[in-house]
């Protein structure tokens, strides 16, 4: 038996990525409570189309998203993001995490300030 299937949770973890990269088409962002047994903690979760499971948004990945596709999430969908397994500093400890950014080959919009 694998740890992770006595465990089971609906969000992808950093194991899954079985350390490679993953290109993936954005389907949504929905606000969801992550908090767990009694605890509520609503949190800005990403989908992927054909994909199961989702992604608890952090601060660092909503900002590598955003910084490409802008601030509305409602225009994230149908984008593409890299996905992919690093490690972070968290509360003493250099742990597993998940980060995304965006494909180099994707053009930002024409601005419309003339000048």
């Amino acid at each position: 038996m694998k740890i992770n299937q006595a465990f089971p949770s609906k969000y992808i973890k950093a194991a899954v990525l079985a350390g490679k990269e993953h290109t993936l088409i954005i389907d949504k962002v929905k606000i969801e409570d992550v908090g767990g047994q009694g605890s509520e903690e609503d949190k800005p979760c990403i989908y992927f189309q054909g994909k199961q499971k989702g992604c608890v948004l952090n601060r660092t990945n909503a900002g590598a998203i955003s910084s490409k596709y802008g601030d509305d999430t409602d225009d994230w969908t149908g984008k593409p993001v890299i996905v992919y397994p690093d490690q972070t500093m968290f509360q003493g400890k250099m742990v597993d995490c998940i980060r995304m950014r965006i494909p180099a080959s994707v053009a930002l919009p024409e601005d419309d300030i003339p000048f």
